[in-house]
């Protein structure tokens, strides 16, 4: 009896391998011990590494309407298409800038102003964009077991339904920081403008560290209930509660480096607050954290992916 292996693919099936006997004798297939149906099916697991970009990525672009729907989806089920729905999602992050902004000031004996609360405010709301993703992408896998099973489909879709659904929750803070900004008397400035590429960097950071805690997330169960605390220490490590400058000089200097979000905190910063050019440096040092992570995440994610429906 000699094994063959046929690889088979119909539109919306996932390819599958299925050995099937044949009869080196009389050259016939279908026919073996069964003899109902004839035909033995294996499964087996699926090894870790990457498939074929090409097709994938192709399909992953094909399905990008899927993810989008998904993002509506779970946002229609915490009503952010009502009006109170839109205004809780704001009225959060500016509650949590609030109770920081009355912190520092009992902290520092009220040597802030509001021009400190509108910078506060800017950089909450941004890191919100980033945290928020991660946090509803630990769940995407684990929380869409039926859909994984039943439906075929590019899996990193899930994970990064999760950042689409955050960059629409943040999208409502902007004209709310734009009264602060006006109201806390901070010129506007051309220079501002870079807050777009600002943004995308950060939705590249924010996609590839949920890719990475998605597929953790799978194998370590736990992960969800450690990961709001691990967020809350990266935004306590992050210039947002204080500056660079401050942090350097208390001999923390190191966290502006080794911190993903520090370096694109300090960039938005320098725009937001100041109208400045932010350092190239420090730039730079962003858009490389971004790059990588955003990498090793999807690499990391899509190895795995076909895995993951066995593990779930």
């Amino acid at each position: 009896m000699a094994e063959q292996t046929l690889d088979t693919r119909e539109e919306g099936v996932e390819k599958l391998d299925e050995p099937v006997r044949s009869d080196a004798r009389t050259g016939s297939r279908g026919r073996d011990d069964d003899d109902f149906t004839g035909t033995h099916h294996v499964y087996e697991p699926y090894r870790v590494g990457l498939p074929p970009l090409g097709p994938y990525l192709r399909e992953l672009w094909r399905r990008r309407e899927f993810a989008l729907t998904l993002s509506r989806t779970k946002l229609r089920a915490k009503h952010f298409d009502t009006v109170f729905g839109q205004l809780w999602m704001v009225l959060t992050p500016l509650l949590m800038a609030f109770v920081y902004f009355l912190l520092v000031m009992v902290i520092r004996g009220g040597s802030r102003g509001i021009e400190f609360f509108a910078h506060l405010t800017a950089a909450l709301f941004v890191f919100q964009l980033f945290s928020g993703s991660v946090r509803e992408a630990a769940n995407s896998i684990v929380g869409g077991g039926r859909l994984i099973l039943n439906t075929a489909f590019p899996r990193v879709l899930l994970p990064l339904s999760s950042v689409v659904g955050s960059f629409r929750r943040f999208l409502p803070t902007i004209p709310l920081y734009a009264v602060i900004h006006v109201v806390a008397g901070v010129p506007f400035h051309w220079e501002m403008l870079l807050t777009i590429p600002l943004v995308g960097l950060i939705l590249l950071l924010a996609s590839g560290v949920s890719c990475l805690v998605a597929a953790a997330q799978v194998y370590f169960r736990d992960l969800s209930s450690f990961l709001p605390h691990v967020l809350r220490i990266w935004l306590y490590a992050s210039p947002i509660l204080y500056t660079a400058d401050q942090a350097s000089d208390r001999g923390l200097g190191v966290l502006m480096w080794v911190n993903p979000m520090a370096p694109l905190i300090r960039a938005w910063s320098s725009v937001i607050d100041n109208g400045e050019l932010p350092d190239p440096g420090v730039l730079a040092a962003g858009a490389a954290w971004s790059v990588a992570l955003f990498v090793a995440g999807v690499v990391f994610f899509v190895s795995r992916e076909r895995e993951l429906a066995v593990r779930i």
